[in-house]
């Protein structure tokens, strides 16, 4: 069984807004819903989880079966997929040029790399698209891009950060196919970051409310 364990985590922005105030907790395999309203921090614990962002100081610890992610470094990223909630994309890349740079950063070899991504794109209807850059994309297909690279190398953690936000019925319905899908693993853990209850899987295993620190 994989988890993964934050110790006391701190994040302020600037000298006043506390994002994050010594949470801790344990994810195990299973999936689970991360509620609570702007503010709450998160996306930040999130990006804090993923190395997009930096603890306070020293602060905490976060650990990936027993080991700090902060040693584990590219062992860690290769076991990790992580759906932003900004839809920061290279626009004059093609899809599958973009695909192929987040399997680099993921560690996942040129071969599984190339092998993987036309079967991941055609789980997110993008096959006709993967060599169109992505300039020309809808919200919708640029959504669905992201969670095709957080997919990529068959990830053991899964962070979705928003992943319905602003979708049509269309798109929203091919998401949560793949969502669904990823839910049936048994020996996995998600975490879906949202406002909204009723936009979690029937699948959730767990339920987690953030509030804003006081």
């Amino acid at each position: 069984m994989n988890s993964l364990e934050l110790k006391k985590i701190n994040k302020h922005y600037g000298k006043k807004k506390h994002a994050l105030c010594d949470f801790s907790y344990k994810f195990t395999n299973g999936i689970y819903g991360l509620l609570g309203p702007n503010g709450a921090g998160k996306s930040t614990l999130m990006n804090i989880i993923t190395d997009n962002l930096l603890p306070d100081g020293d602060s905490g610890k976060i650990l990936w079966n027993g080991e700090e992610t902060r040693l584990l470094k590219e062992r860690f990223r290769s076991r990790l997929g992580f759906m932003p909630q900004q839809q920061n994309l290279y626009e004059s890349m093609t899809a599958h040029t973009f695909l192929s740079y987040i399997a680099a950063l993921k560690c996942i070899d040129r071969k599984s790399a190339e092998a993987d991504i036309p079967k991941i794109v055609e789980r997110v209807e993008l096959t006709e698209s993967i060599d169109k850059k992505m300039g020309g994309f809808s919200g919708g297909m640029k959504q669905r891009v992201l969670i095709a690279a957080a997919m990529l190398g068959d990830p053991d953690l899964l962070i979705l950060d928003e992943p319905l936000h602003g979708l049509d019925n269309v798109n929203r319905r091919l998401v949560k196919d793949v969502i669904e899908t990823f839910c049936q693993r048994r020996n996995k853990t998600m975490i879906m970051v949202t406002h909204y209850e009723d936009e979690l899987p029937q699948c959730i295993t767990h339920h987690l409310l953030l509030q804003r620190p006081v």
